[in-house]
């Protein structure tokens, strides 16, 4: 059962769950990745409730949201198990089934492809309606020295040399999982 929501009643839960992190979850060729974040924004841009993710070019969730332009954001909203966040984090989605590896249940999206997880009931199903590289020049000497090092090579794990794409999600469903 599903309990539909307005996404900025519950901004105050949002924000303070983006830093500890929270999962983005894609699916393209019937595949579906997750994967933790701790960068994302909610906002308005074009009239629209947005929710914009922040992903690394070299990202398997890269190539999926490339793939298929739908996302779905699932943030902890009461007693929830805090390995989730960590190992979601830290095993790449190329090296196989990460939802079976993690013991996730997928629940059916309302409106977009991707499913929600029902483990992290506060589901907000976004549609990519802008997207955006984030070119190295572009960004602070500073930020590019502590989170893009050029010398690391590490594509599956924390800070690397590769930039992100912007995605903004128009939310088009929001909702927790009861």
């Amino acid at each position: 059962m599903k309990k539909f929501i307005d996404p900025f009643d519950y901004a105050k839960e949002i924000a303070h769950s983006i830093m500890p992190g929270i999962l983005l979850t894609t699916k393209a060729d019937e595949k579906v990745n997750t994967m933790t974040i701790g960068w994302g924004t909610l906002g308005v841009e074009w009239n629209k409730a947005i929710f914009t993710v922040y992903v690394r070019t070299s990202r398997f969730t890269h190539v999926l949201l490339e793939k298929n332009p739908e996302f779905t954001i699932s943030i902890p909203y009461g007693a929830y198990d805090k390995k989730i966040l960590g190992k979601a984090g830290v095993i790449s989605g190329r090296d196989g089934d990460k939802i079976k590896m993690l013991g996730l249940t997928l629940v059916e999206p309302e409106v977009v492809s991707v499913p929600a997880i029902k483990e992290l009931p506060l589901t907000l199903e976004c549609k990519v309606i802008f997207k955006n590289e984030q070119p190295l020049s572009d960004i602070t000497c500073d930020n590019v020295s502590h989170l893009y090092p050029q010398e690391v090579d590490n594509i599956n794990i924390g800070r690397n040399k590769y930039p992100h794409t912007a995605y903004y999600g128009e939310i088009v469903s929001a909702y927790i999982i009861e």
